[in-house]
Formats: structure tokens, C-alpha cells, sequence
């Protein structure tokens, strides 16, 4: 990635963090940069193609990092869950931007590939697997969208509370999974 458009990718996360999904608007990253609107066109040829960007750049682990796709299938389904919900919640209205993409990116297709393959080898039909990963997907989703909008309140859980729900929910699917095994 260039120098720029990896500024113009750094810009825009920062002011999804400070404005929110709402407030990114290529207008205002333009004049944060220092550049008219139309310049981030040569970089990102449309709004949805540098959301898709943001999605992938954050849904990449950073080097380094443990890979989640080591273990029983459980024990990966559970740490690419609860790896994506850490990112999600790590930026304001995180979940929301995860929903919009349209390209997922490389290394994103590949890990859901993955995930399928683990299911498959554990003894998940082909089609089964892809709906237990694309249920997990959708759930760890769904539920960070509905986190992040309660965030604040009188009625606010905490922290810990959510974390408790959120695992105790995917405990379920998983056991769901487990139980369509052959």
C-alpha cells in the first residue's frame, strides 16, 4: 500500500472513531487531510471502497499476533469471535462498519474458508459448516451492534456482564455445531 493511501486508510479510522460511521464523510477526511474530496478519489475510487478497505485493514491481525486458527474447531471458533468482537469494540460504531462491507478483502475470505475447512474435517457436511460459520458470524455481529448502542444509559450493563452474555450466547451455538457432528 502506498505511503498516502495508507495515511487517507489511517485518517479515516480516526475520524470513524471521533465522528462515528455517520460523520465519515469523504468531505470531512478530505479537509482533515488537507485536500479537496475529489483527491481521495485516486486513492479510494469510491466511499464504499475505502469502508471496505477500513473493514479489511482492521480485520487483519496485526503481525505477530497468535493466529486464532490453531486448536480444536471450538476453541478457533471462539477466539476469531471474540478476536472480531475486540475489534468491533475497539472503534466506535465498529459493528455497524463491519456490516457494510461489500469486499471483505483477501485474508477475510480466506480465514471464513478456513473456518469451513475446520468444520469440514471435524465432520460438518460442507453446507452445514457454512452455515454454522456464517450463524457465528452473524451472531458475534448482531450482537456487538445491539452492545454498541446501549453502550451508555442508566440501563448499561457493564463490562463484565456483557462479556458473559456475549460468551454464554455463543456457547449455545456452539453446542448447536457440536450436535450436527457426525
Amino acid at each position: 500500500m502506498g505511503q498516502r493511501r495508507a495515511q487517507v486508510l489511517q485518517a479515516a479510522i480516526e475520524l470513524l472513531d471521533e465522528a462515528g460511521l455517520d460523520g465519515l464523510t469523504m468531505r470531512l477526511l478530505a479537509s482533515r487531510l488537507g485536500v479537496r474530496a475529489s483527491a481521495l478519489y485516486r486513492h479510494y475510487p469510491s466511499k464504499q471502497a475505502l469502508l471496505d478497505a477500513v473493514v479489511a485493514h482492521l480485520a487483519t491481525p496485526p503481525a505477530g499476533a497468535a493466529s486464532p486458527f490453531e486448536g480444536p474447531w471450538d476453541e478457533q471458533l471462539r477466539g476469531v469471535a471474540t478476536g472480531i468482537r475486540e475489534v468491533m469494540l475497539a472503534h466506535r460504531d465498529g459493528a455497524r462498519l463491519m456490516s457494510t462491507f461489500q469486499h471483505p478483502g483477501d485474508e477475510a475470505v480466506a480465514a471464513f474458508h478456513g473456518l469451513i475447512a475446520t468444520l469440514a474435517a471435524a465432520g460438518a457436511p460442507a453446507d452445514t459448516a457454512v452455515i454454522a460459520i456464517d450463524t457465528v458470524l452473524a451472531y458475534v455481529n448482531g450482537y456487538t451492534i445491539e452492545e454498541q448502542a446501549r453502550k451508555t444509559g442508566a440501563d448499561a450493563w457493564p463490562r463484565e456482564r456483557r462479556d458473559r452474555a456475549f460468551h454464554g450466547g455463543l456457547e449455545l451455538i456452539i453446542t448447536g455445531i457440536r450436535g450436527s457432528l457426525s
